[in-house]
């Protein structure tokens, strides 16, 4: 089976404006793109009509788990209005983060309680990871278990290139959620100390196996998988060695 691919928008921020982006990546193979906030903040219904024009989708959108707390209903018509099944909280900042058990747990309970009202319009909730998840507290326990811990409403978008940052198994982690993981992202991380571009490279030109995490791949009940990297040089490259990589490998 191959996968519909997506393009996180956030990885061609810097190269205004994104509209533009579409046609290209339309071209490339891409079926999606998956944008973030505040992309399409100030007129998601032109975005829409933007994405529709080159003949692209969303299947889910980055937004910030403040929103789906406090404004709920804003981000559900936001969703309507893309197309969106998804919608995916990415992060919790530093200054916010507390290092305890109780913490992690009040953020999955907080994206349950997202995901229980979302799913009365028909929209799914979905976790991204970073690195900070997967470092251990103090008493051994990290908090990626106890976000999606809470309960089985919480889908997870994994992100391949931070759990391999963070020096975790992306094998054991596909493994571990694969009844909760809706989309794969294959971000791709060079060697430790590498500077340029921040680290990342395009999917297939770093240290991950992706041809070892495809079997893993198809053990999930993803529906998409996702590109990004978080500060390419060129991303016209990027974008282009990413989804000619995943195809390779027969995904």
């Amino acid at each position: 089976m191959a996968y519909p691919i997506a393009y996180q928008l956030y990885s061609s921020r810097n190269f205004p404006p994104l509209h533009a982006q579409f046609p290209l990546l339309k071209s490339l193979g891409y079926d999606a793109i998956e944008p973030w906030l505040p992309a399409y903040e100030s007129d998601p219904g032109l975005f829409r009509r933007q994405i529709d024009d080159a003949g692209l989708a969303c299947f889910g959108f980055h937004m910030p788990l403040k929103g789906l707390v406090a404004e709920p209903d804003r981000f559900i018509e936001i969703a309507q209005t893309l197309g969106a099944t998804y919608m995916i909280p990415p992060f919790v900042s530093k200054e916010e983060r507390v290092d305890t058990a109780n913490f992690w747990k009040r953020i999955g309970e907080r994206l349950a309680q997202g995901a229980e009202r979302a799913a009365r319009h028909g929209l799914k909730v979905a976790w991204h990871n970073h690195d900070f998840e997967y470092v251990p507290l103090a008493d051994g326990s990290r908090p990626i278990d106890h976000i999606l811990g809470v309960g089985d409403k919480v889908l997870f978008e994994i992100d391949c290139g931070w759990i391999t940052r963070a020096g975790a198994d992306p094998a054991k982690e596909l493994e571990r959620y694969a009844d909760r993981i809706i989309a794969i992202q294959t971000k791709d991380t060079a060697p430790l100390g590498t500077t340029v571009d921040d680290g990342w490279v395009a999917t297939g030109d770093g240290i991950i196996d992706w041809a070892a995490l495809v079997p893993h791949f198809r053990k999930t009940r993803a529906d998409h998988i996702v590109t990004e990297h978080d500060n390419p040089s060129d991303w016209r490259r990027f974008a282009r060695r990413s989804i000619d990589h995943i195809r390779s490998l027969g995904l």
